[in-house]
Parts: C-alpha cells; structure tokens; sequence
C-alpha cells in the first residue's frame, strides 16, 4: 500500500535565495547568521570572513538584494554598519530596549510613561515599587512590560522631576499596611499632571529622612508618639 502524498519527503527548493549564493556570499552570510540577534560589525565581518574588503563589500549588498541580511541600528555605536540576517530581531543591546525607536531615544513614549505612572501613584495615594508594578501590569495602557530597574529608573526621574516624593514608611495612617521603614511614593502633584499646586504637609513628613526609622514602633522608646518632630509635624 503506497504512503499518502501528504507525507512523502518534502523535495528541497531549489528557488530558495540562498541556493543561488556565490562562495564568497555563503561564507559572508555564515558569519552574520552565526551572531544571531546580536548581529555583526563590517570590520568584525571581514576579519572573521577573511576575504578582501571589495569582495565583502559585493557580497553584503547582493545578500541585501536577496532580503536575506539587513542593516540594523546599534544604539551603543551608531556610526558602525552592523548587519544581522533577515531571519532575526535586533537584541535590547542593539536597539536600546524599549526606551528606543528605530535607533533613537524615544523620548515621547517617555513622557507618556512618566505621566502614566505618575497617574498611578497619584490614585493609589500611598505607593510601594511593588505596587506600582501590580498597577501597570493590571492597566494595561503601555505597549510593553517593564522590568523591577525599569520601573526604579522611571520612579528615579519622577523624584528628581518633583512630581513624587520617596518616604519610609512610619506604619502609621496611610501607611498603615506597610512594614515600618519601607520605601513608599506619593505625588506631589494634583492628579499625578505636572501643575504643582503647594507641595502637603506629608510631603515633608520627618519619617522619610529620620535615621532611625527603622528602630520606630508604636510602643517602643522611639516612637511617633514620642517624637517632638512628629507632634511639629502633625501641628502644621
């Protein structure tokens, strides 16, 4: 009983772009496909090919033509023609990560998740770098996901922007459920936007700075409720 035609052996395509190669284009196009999504710099290409540079230089645009390599942009050294086979996507080394498109700090997108985090913590009153990565996953509004140092950078530039303000936690009122001493944000600004109304009280709140913050209980010989800053504090 012969086999179904389904499953006899698939003939090789003989129109395939890479059939029709010379062996100087194999040999060029070998290397840049080992490198994978990391690429290749010309001057690493032709030592590694070790053919002359004319004959390089050929070969690179007629693998180009045959859309079987193309050039991509490397953040870390734009000056440099880097070339990766068709096959692959750039590396975040290559392309800068998300912060970049097409080679270029993309600083629209920035601002955009600048003032969407700030919009978050805002909301949530009271922040933890956890928290906030709980929310942005759960909103769903940016295009892609974002790393712990990602989320630390971005927070890093709204602090520095003096849109948010960095406290410890004194375990006290809004800060209630977390642990004494841990790192917590909150918005200076109304709405999370960039209008700066008078920054609050609590965005000078003594606990953020005070050395001993980790040694405060509710009981204990440092306290809140013995602390002559607290009680100035609470007075304003």
């Amino acid at each position: 009983m012969s086999r179904p035609s389904a499953l006899k052996r698939k003939q090789p395509d003989s129109s395939s772009p890479s059939e029709s190669l010379t062996e100087h284009e194999k040999i060029v196009y070998t290397v840049i496909r080992s490198k994978q999504d990391m690429g290749i710099w010309t001057r690493d290409m032709k030592k590694e090919a070790n053919l002359p540079d004319n004959l390089v230089g050929k070969s690179i645009k007629s693998l180009q033509a045959k859309n079987l390599i193309k050039e991509v942009v490397n953040v870390q050294s734009k000056g440099r023609k880097h070339y990766m086979a068709a096959e692959f996507e750039p590396s975040k080394e290559l392309t800068g990560g998300d912060w970049y498109s097409n080679g270029t700090l993309d600083k629209y997108y920035i601002t955009c998740v600048k003032d969407g985090f700030a919009k978050i913590i805002y909301q949530l009153k009271v922040a933890t770098l956890e928290g906030i990565s709980h929310e942005v996953k759960k909103s769903g509004i940016f295009k892609t996901s974002f790393t712990k140092q990602q989320i630390e950078e971005i927070l890093r530039v709204l602090v520095l922007d003096k849109r948010v303000t960095e406290v410890k936690s004194n375990g006290m009122g809004e800060f209630g459920s977390f642990p004494v001493g841990k790192i917590c944000y909150k918005s200076t600004s109304k709405g999370g936007t960039k209008r700066e109304p008078k920054a609050g009280a609590m965005a000078s709140i003594p606990c953020g700075v005070c050395p001993r913050i980790s040694q405060c209980t509710p009981d204990g010989i440092i306290s809140p409720r013995t602390c002559v800053y607290f009680t100035k504090w609470l007075d304003f």
